[in-house]
């Protein structure tokens, strides 16, 4: 071939109009309302550590150690090549360096590790950005985070296990606890013949002595979803003769041998495919009573509750990046002669996902800071209300949002390279786990019936909004009559819960956020200028200083 051929040949394979990748900026610095919720929900101090992190989430290194972790899922293990029982899981060194990079950062234990007031929403805020890189690392980092306060409670025992989950040295070998500098903590609670039901739980407890809290017992049973199978303990519950309680069981007994419980199978999941979740079974399994006999749910409720603030804190992160990709993209590529942003199409459409990413981000924040509140009796009442009202509603979001931007990149957005469609497997999980969406629903009805005083908290925080804007004013009034009708509140919980966000939702933007977002989100979603689907605006929203809060500043 000619050399002046060859050239015409390759000609072809000049790359024009297409974006940058999306890396090497400053997530933190980029996200307006992340940073100004931050601060608002007392996490300034943190600001240099935030954009340190950001930084580096977005580095390309961390961004391909997200995507070997996710290509090279974990391998089971059962046995040795010489026949004996081993049950251990092996992980895609990627995984262990993103491991390594959340224990370091203290995405596991900041607020338990920092005494300064706004520590939550501070670890809220990197988790926020950490996730959406690979979100299996989050679930061994999120039971650990959580498993504290339900440990801190349990003496020395409790204590000594504590030390262990709050180091900030990570070590993914499988060896007794004592011969580690630090530890994790995973969770089994499901059941086949149960899942949300737990109170069918058919595991069964026998104490070795005199049994009660704090006491040594045996477990025989099953797991159908035992979460991160490599952590060095976990918490479940099993049955005993006075009612289900809680236990934590250690991969290693105290005398340097294997414990007895057995992994069945891994979970071959829809997404969250680096993290290895399986099935278990106990065999006599060396446990330990945590909390009360009889009092299971009411002792590892603690944990469920802090699980299910990282929840809204990831599906915030996915719609986060998502929307982030999206409006990157249109605003480097070219379509029917000017750039996709530019287009009133797109606008529309990137406007609507930004107005509910912020919305989203700063409910999380705002949830974060009642976390800080743990010796506040409102910001406790609150949250009573208020952590699985945000589940449901950022949970059931995100599926959307993410399904929409990916469109936003067309094909391109199909292609694994672009990692929406690793963000768009990844953005059911979250409304599935720690409490379906009915499950979260029925568990705010049941606050509102029990405990009364966490609503009147809730309507203390809508009314701090009062007079800011007429729609807002309308939708909470025609809330609290909707609320008055108890005997239709079960038929109705879904849009009930989905109310009460939009209003939390509004209230906030509304007294803390941008005036230009804030009208936007009280027109489309309190007074009901808005369709089905996102992209439908109405035509005379500001678009631009939308889009420019959103927009990631890539250099």
């Amino acid at each position: 071939m000619l050399l002046e051929d060859a050239a015409e040949f390759f000609a072809t394979h000049e790359v024009t109009n297409q974006p940058p990748p999306l890396q090497e900026y400053d997530t933190f610095g980029s996200d307006a309302a992340l940073i100004e919720g931050v601060e608002r929900e007392q996490g300034g101090w943190a600001k240099d550590r935030l954009t340190e992190f950001g930084r580096l989430m977005s580095s390309e290194r961390v961004i391909n150690l997200g995507f070997q972790a996710n290509r090279n899922p974990p391998v089971l293990h059962t046995h040795d090549r010489f026949g004996h029982r081993i049950d251990e899981v092996e992980f895609h060194p990627a995984w262990h360096e993103l491991m390594t990079i959340g224990v370091e950062a203290e995405t596991h234990a900041l607020p338990w590790n920092d005494s300064h007031p706004g520590a939550h929403v501070v670890r809220a805020a990197m988790n926020f950005m950490f996730f959406p890189v690979e979100s299996g690392v989050g679930c061994p980092l999120t039971m650990t985070f959580a498993g504290v306060p339900v440990l801190q409670n349990e003496g020395a025992f409790g204590e000594a296990w504590v030390r262990r989950l709050t180091s900030t040295q990570y070590d993914g070998r499988n060896l007794p606890v004592d011969q580690k500098p630090g530890a994790l903590i995973g969770m089994a609670m499901t059941e086949k013949q149960g899942g949300s039901d737990v109170r069918a739980n058919t595991t069964t407890a026998r104490p070795v002595g005199v049994g009660g809290r704090g006491q040594e017992y045996l477990l025989t049973g099953h797991k159908w979803f035992c979460s991160a199978p490599m952590c060095d303990a976990f918490l479940m519950l099993a049955q005993t003769e006075n009612g289900l309680s809680c236990f934590l069981f250690p991969r290693w007994l105290p005398d340097g041998t294997r414990n007895r419980f057995a992994l069945q199978r891994l979970k071959d999941k829809l997404g969250n495919r680096s993290n290895a979740s399986s099935e278990i079974e106990y065999h006599d399994t060396w446990a330990v009573m945590v909390g009360d006999e009889g009092r299971g749910v009411q002792t590892i409720i603690e944990m469920v509750q802090h699980t299910r603030l990282d929840c809204v804190a990831g599906s915030a992160g996915l719609m986060r990046h998502a929307t982030a990709q999206a409006i990157h993209h249109a605003a480097h590529r070219k379509a029917f002669g000017k750039l996709l942003i530019d287009q009133p199409a797109m606008q529309n459409v990137l406007a609507d996902l930004a107005i509910e990413t912020e919305a989203a981000t700063t409910l999380m924040l705002r949830l974060a800071r009642a976390f800080d509140g743990a010796d506040n009796s409102q910001e406790q009442r609150f949250a009573r209300i208020a952590t699985a009202m945000s589940k449901y509603w950022v949970c059931k979001r995100t599926p959307q949002l993410v399904a929409e931007a990916l469109e936003c990149l067309g094909g391109s957005g199909y292609v694994e390279e672009s990692i929406l469609p690793r963000l768009y497997r990844e953005a059911p999980l979250n409304s599935i786990w720690e409490g379906s969406g009915n499950v979260m629903c029925l568990d705010v009805l049941r606050a509102m019936s029990r405990e009364p005083e966490s609503l009147d908290a809730y309507f203390d925080e809508l009314h701090l909004a009062d007079g800011g804007d007429r729609r807002l004013d309308e939708f909470i009034g025609r809330l609290q009559i909707d609320l008055q009708n108890v005997e239709q509140q079960p038929f109705r919980a879904r849009r009930l819960v989905e109310y009460m966000a939009l209003a939390l939702q509004g209230s906030l933007l509304v007294r803390h956020g941008d005036t230009v977002v804030a009208d936007a989100f009280c027109a489309s979603r309190l007074a009901g200028d808005h369709g089905y689907i996102f992209g439908t605006l109405a035509w005379d929203t500001k678009f631009a200083p939308i889009l420019d809060r959103s927009r990631p500043q890539v250099s």
